[in-house]
C-alpha cells in the first residue's frame, strides 16, 4: 500500500520510545530533545539514569553526521542511500533486541549493560530521523507528534470554519495523512506499553520485525531514493 513506509516508521517510533523509556528508567531514543526534561528531573530527585540521558543528545548528533557522510559517499558511487541506511538501522534493531534478551532487565540504565542499550537505540533512531529529513521530508514526522498535532487541529479548525473548494481539498488530504501518522505512533506507544508488561526485556525483539518489514517497502523506498537531494 502505498504510503505505508512512513506509517511503519511512524510507529516504529513509538513503540521504541516507549519501550527504551520503560525500560530504561525514562530514556527517550527516538524523540531525545524530551531526555533534557527527565535530565533534569534526574537531578532534582537523585534518581537514576541521569548519564544516559545526558549522553543521549551527543551520541544522536553523532549517529545522524555519520549517517549523513555515508549517504553522501553511497550517493557519490551511485548506491541507493536510503536502503542502505535503513538496512543498518535493522541491523541496530538487531543488536539492541540481542542485548535487552542477554543483558536485561536493567535496574540501572547508568551501569554499563543499559548504557549500551541505551545509546544503541539511540543511533538506530538517529538514522531514522536522518533518513526522514533526507528521503522522506514530503511525509510527517515519525518520532514528534507536537507539530503533527497542532497542523491537525488547525487544519480541523479551518475546515469548520469553511474553505474554498479548491483549498478544502489539501487540507482534508494532509489531515487525514497527520491523523493517520498520530494514530501510528500512538499505536507504537501502547503496543509497547502492553509488550513491556507482558514480556519486560523481551519486548524489544518486535523491534527488528518492524525494521525488516520497513524494508520490504522496496518501492515506496525506491521513490524517495529517487528524491534525494
Amino acid at each position: 500500500m502505498r504510503g505505508s513506509l512512513p506509517i511503519l516508521q511512524t510507529l516504529t517510533g513509538g513503540y521504541a520510545d516507549t519501550s527504551s523509556f520503560l525500560a530504561l528508567k525514562g530514556l527517550f531514543t527516538s524523540h531525545v530533545t524530551g531526555n533534557f526534561v527527565t535530565l533534569g528531573a534526574a537531578l532534582v530527585y537523585g534518581s537514576s539514569g541521569a548519564i544516559a540521558k545526558a549522553l543521549a543528545l551527543p551520541v544522536f548528533c553523532l549517529a545522524v553526521l555519520a549517517s549523513r557522510l555515508f549517504a553522501q559517499r553511497l550517493q557519490a558511487s551511485g548506491h541507493p542511500a536510503l536502503r542502505r541506511l535503513l538496512q543498518v538501522q535493522v541491523l541496530l534493531l538487531i543488536l539492541a533486541a540481542v542485548l535487552a534478551a542477554w543483558l536485561g532487565p536493567f535496574d540501572d540504565p547508568d551501569a554499563g549493560r543499559g548504557l549500551l542499550l541505551g545509546m544503541v537505540l539511540v543511533a538506530a533512531m538517529a538514522l531514522q530521523n536522518a533518513a526522514h529529513r533526507a528521503h522522506l521530508a514530503h511525509t510527517p514526522p515519525s518520532t514528534v507528534m507536537t507539530g503533527s498535532t497542532t497542523q491537525v487541529m488547525l487544519d480541523l479548525a479551518d475546515m469548520l470554519h469553511g474553505l474554498r473548494p479548491e483549498v478544502a481539498a489539501a487540507t482534508r488530504s494532509r489531515l487525514r495523512r497527520l491523523s493517520l501518522s498520530v494514530a501510528a505512533f500512538a499505536a507504537g506507544c501502547a503496543l509497547a506499553a502492553l509488550l513491556y508488561a507482558l514480556l519486560d526485556k523481551w519486548c524489544f525483539c518486535v523491534l527488528p520485525t518492524l525494521g525488516v518489514a520497513t524494508l520490504m517497502m522496496r518501492s515506496e523506498i525506491a521513490d524517495a531514493d529517487a528524491r534525494r537531494p
